[in-house]
């Protein structure tokens, strides 16, 4: 697909969005497999499934992504979505863009061996690197517009309402203590914390 055709299915939508108001809103959804380990796949609509594994170090077998990393895709393939996108709307030419992204993660909070340690990632970086012929000022403009519109990168920066329960075997759904994490520190309370490095 060439930039003009992006430019005229990104007009499309618009014009849709425009003309109807319940083109506005997606409903994005995944369905995930335990498959015994650590190892899970995932499915998308028609797509074919997806498999999730983690390194030796966490009782995976390095067979494929692990769920940081689909997170480190999920915002650097949105970049250069956006830049795809928006270039052709703004009638840039783009010759290339690439995306490197970086993320730090505490062992010790993931593993509940400390309290002030939150389990998740603990800072992102992203570098994006752009070729085009176009002028230095028209790609700042193309820049700051990727900057305020890539739904990941806005996703993660702003912190959406995660809802979450769970079936228990197919009679009781139970609400985890995960949906009421402290909204002041984004973390569980310590007694819901479980150390991984306790040896009863």
């Amino acid at each position: 697909m060439s930039q003009q055709s992006v430019k005229e299915a990104i007009q499309q939508t618009a014009t849709a969005v425009e003309a109807d108001a319940s083109a506005r809103k997606v409903k994005y959804q995944a369905t995930m497999q335990w498959e015994g380990d650590v190892r899970c796949t995932a499915k998308v609509r028609d797509f074919e499934t997806m498999t999730i594994d983690e390194p030796a170090a966490f009782g995976g077998g390095d067979t494929a992504m692990s769920p940081a990393d689909v997170v480190l895709v999920a915002l650097g393939t949105c970049q250069e979505i956006m830049y795809a996108a928006l270039a052709s709307a703004m009638d840039i030419q783009l010759d290339e863009c690439k995306v490197d992204v970086t993320a730090d993660l505490d062992l010790k909070g993931l593993m509940g061996m400390d309290d002030d340690v939150p389990p998740g990632l603990l800072a992102m970086d992203y570098h994006v690197y752009l070729k085009s012929p176009a002028s230095d000022e028209e790609l700042k403009k193309l820049i700051d517009v990727v900057e305020r519109q890539c739904p990941l990168l806005d996703t993660l920066t702003r912190g959406i309402e995660v809802n979450g329960k769970v079936n228990i075997n197919d009679r009781v759904e139970y609400v985890g203590a995960g949906s009421y994490l402290d909204q002041r520190g984004g973390k569980a309370s310590h007694e819901l914390r479980t150390n991984m490095a306790y040896k009863p």
